[in-house]
């Protein structure tokens, strides 16, 4: 009985390592950390699954893999060069992402200071906000 419940205890033990060792190298190497203007970013460091986060307060270690980015193999470009077709489509995405099915995105234009306006409506055309993009960054601001 006792060799029996050995030989159980090995296998788990063995398999555990066989699959840890294989999940160990699933893990693509995350892109090199940005220089320049980064450099006074937070920084991140992983080690076998937990992650580093140091920031001003100092360092901070959590499990798990990154959570905030959940499409992390896409790698962001710095400049993301977007067009009027490409913010509609990056605005209807997000109503979709969030279930909204009913609101549309009209009125989406270049405007004279570089941004790309739109707005958001109401099936019937009724305007509830109005936002700018920034065609570089991505960043969006509410304006009305």
């Amino acid at each position: 009985m006792r060799s029996t419940i050995l030989a159980a205890a090995v296998a788990f033990v063995v398999g555990g390592i066989a699959t840890g060792a294989v999940l160990s190298h699933a893990q693509p190497v995350p892109p090199p950390a940005p220089q320049g203007d980064q450099a006074g970013a937070p920084q991140q460091h992983w080690a076998g699954g937990w992650r580093m986060h140091r920031g001003p307060q100092g360092g901070q270690w959590h499990r798990g893999f990154n959570r905030e980015r959940p499409f992390a193999l896409v790698y962001r470009q710095h400049d993301r060069q977007l067009t009027p077709a490409d913010v509609q489509k990056i605005a209807e995405g997000f109503l979709l992402w969030n279930g909204n099915h009913t609101w549309k995105v009209a009125n989406v234009a270049a405007r004279p200071d570089g941004a790309i306006g739109f707005d958001m409506t109401t099936p019937d055309g009724s305007v509830i906000a109005q936002f700018t993009m920034d065609p570089h960054s991505g960043r969006i601001h509410r304006i009305g």
